[in-house]
């Protein structure tokens, strides 16, 4: 008998990468994948909490499934699954919840609750000794590109973020299981892979400080078939002299980088708990770019946090046009309960966090046309990973989509591209060469 999965995914790259290890599990037991938008016989929603917004987007996800097929059997896993099981086993269809852990389960978890006709709630509280479950992608995806994650967890405990309580304590994949899959990911055509975790740059914290992320980098790079790697949201501190020197040694390595900001103001950096300042964060990109000419430094950028007074987002503005961002992800605070900030005084109005917001995302959207716009005459290699319209689209290393005209056989390759312009969010071009 022919049984169907459908997966949607909400949140960060970690979940991506979840996904596609579920939609392995699921299809090992005997699933076929198909689209979330259509009937499948059971949905499983892989859930984000960051923000309030990703709680809705989770609840609406679980009720558009219900509504799809009544009888299906709906799982609910990752973050918000993490925290909140009882409230979401009372939405309609939900069978299975599983959280942060045990994913490597969900399709015995699924066939127990759908044999005995039970709700099953798989989520696990973290003990001090937790360890990384190991998951497994061996197949491409549709892109060119996979995720592949190297770490789990979080110990900073940023005063208004509740990752660290849904996602538990750091825990690294061992180096040679990370070069194992890529390896495996080569063989089958991937060309880029993305290195991704919860909090990256705390690999290997748990295993007593002896391998470190750069040296996991340093590994992947000598796997053959893989032409590119880029690095998914870094921290300032992380980014040392030293580190950067050994990254200056790897040409797979993509000259996009993408440090994580949330403000320009000292004082709210503070109230944040985050471990540097406006101008320590400063001097990594000033390091950066002098170590690569050229390169795209992405962030992301947080309006109304707790106390943020006119001035102080005033210099976070300032702050975001003297960086001169390649691109910017800004969003309004979002009060999570559990967390510090929740309680903190004077809380930003809505209005006001949603102004702010708007007025940084027209900053950003400036900035992100000027550093588009600066590409033009250059020749760099666009990764092409979709055709439209009679036009390719893929990325450069530097994160700049390109469009361009050639033919749909053309996607999943690697190729020169001159730039000849830029607008409305990309970059056009024309391919220069085989």
């Amino acid at each position: 008998m022919d049984r169907t999965v459908a997966f949607c995914t909400l949140g960060c790259k970690v979940n991506q990468y979840e996904t596609q290890a579920m939609a392995e599990s699921m299809e090992r037991a005997g699933y076929r994948v198909v689209d979330f938008s259509g009937a499948a016989d059971v949905y499983i929603v892989n859930s984000c909490t960051v923000t309030g917004t990703g709680d809705k987007k989770t609840r609406q996800m679980v009720r558009k499934a219900h509504r799809t097929n009544p009888d299906a059997a709906i799982a609910v896993a990752g973050c918000y699954a993490q925290r909140a099981a009882a409230e979401l086993l009372k939405l309609p269809g939900v069978r299975v919840v599983v959280g942060t852990t045990r994913k490597g389960h969900i399709a015995s978890l699924i066939e127990d609750a759908v044999v005995t006709g039970r709700q099953v709630d798989a989520v696990e509280a973290f003990g001090r000794e937790a360890k990384y479950e190991p998951l497994t992608v061996t197949k491409k995806p549709a892109r060119a590109h996979a995720y592949v994650k190297v770490q789990d967890g979080c110990a900073r405990y940023c005063s208004y973020c509740v990752i660290p309580f849904a996602r538990g304590p750091v825990r690294s994949r061992p180096v040679e299981d990370v070069v194992r899959e890529v390896r495996t990911l080569a063989r089958g055509g991937c060309i880029e892979v993305v290195l991704t975790g919860i909090h990256a740059a705390s690999y290997g914290t748990d295993l007593g400080g002896q391998t470190r992320l750069i040296d996991v980098i340093e590994a992947v790079h000598r796997v053959d078939g893989i032409r590119r790697i880029r690095l998914s949201s870094l921290e300032p501190p992380a980014l040392t002299d030293e580190w950067i020197e050994r990254l200056t040694a790897l040409p797979k390595v993509c000259d996009h980088f993408h440090l994580s900001l949330q403000s320009g103001s000292d004082a709210v950096l503070r109230r944040m708990r985050r471990r540097y300042t406006a101008e320590g964060f400063m001097d990594r990109v000033r390091a950066l770019r002098e170590a690569f000419p050229g390169c795209a430094v992405t962030t992301d950028v947080m309006a109304g946090f707790p106390g943020e007074t006119q001035e102080e987002f005033g210099e976070t503005v300032a702050f975001v046009r003297a960086v001169r961002f390649a691109r910017c992800h800004v969003f309004p605070y979002s009060r999570r309960p559990g967390t510090d900030a929740a309680d903190m005084p004077c809380q930003v109005p809505r209005g006001v966090k949603e102004e702010r917001a708007r007025v940084l995302i027209g900053v950003a959207r400036e900035l992100e046309l000027d550093y588009t716009a600066a590409q033009t005459g250059q020749v760099q290699d666009v990764l092409f990973e979709e055709h439209t319209g009679g036009m390719l689209e893929g990325y450069t290393s530097r994160y700049v989509r390109v469009r361009s005209p050639g033919p749909p056989a053309l996607v999943g390759r690697l190729l020169p591209v001159r730039i000849t312009g830029a607008g409305h969010g990309l970059a056009y071009g024309e391919t220069a060469g085989p």
